[in-house]
């Protein structure tokens, strides 16, 4: 995506991490968009309810209102507004029902200007209809992988905390955080 391309492009970025924020907001900026910001859910839908943007990017998890209750709410008070889905803990099941609730694509932080503008452009060209032959959905290993590491982050890290809310030792769940991703 050129410069000229992304010029009209009218963005509202909504995170609660202040220099991520600071930092994308410039970058698009660079590339010719015009970037309003937003550092939480309430103030999000107080400036979608002002003038709705062309695209949001939208944070998936922010201390008031997650970023699914955003989007379910922009949804239905600016429907024209794509919604582009930033995570930094991201999940299979997440990304799913970002999807289901309209958002145009999903990237996981950090994420830079490019990758931002890339994925608004992919949103815009025709959607290809699904293979429903031979379609994988995540096995077992890979859903038990994603629901450790939400419950690792919504601890803040604390392993015994996470062992003591998953109800396994706390030497299995580090062994488990040592393994990579299932497929």
């Amino acid at each position: 995506m050129t410069a000229e391309d992304s010029l009209a492009l009218d963005i509202l970025l909504v995170d609660d991490d202040d220099v991520l924020r600071r930092q994308l907001a410039r970058a698009l900026e660079r590339r010719g968009c015009l970037v309003r910001v937003a550092p939480d859910g309430h103030a999000a839908l107080q400036a979608v309810a002002d003038e709705p943007p062309e695209v949001m990017i939208l944070d998936m998890r922010m201390p008031d209102l997650s970023g699914l209750e955003v989007l379910e709410s922009v949804r239905d008070r600016a429907p024209t507004t794509r919604v582009l889905m930033l995570t930094g803990y991201g999940s299979v099941a997440n990304a799913v029902d970002a999807m289901r609730l309209g958002a145009i694509g999903y990237l996981q932080k950090p994420a830079d200007a490019e990758d931002v503008l890339a994925a608004i452009q992919r949103s815009e060209q025709p959607v290809l209809q699904p293979r429903t032959d031979n379609v994988e959905t995540p096995s077992l290993a890979r859903a038990e992988w994603e629901h450790i590491h939400r419950v690792l982050s919504d601890c803040g890290g604390n392993i015994s905390e996470a062992s003591r809310r998953l109800k396994i030792h706390r030497r299995s769940l580090q062994r488990k955080l040592q393994k990579f991703a299932p497929p």
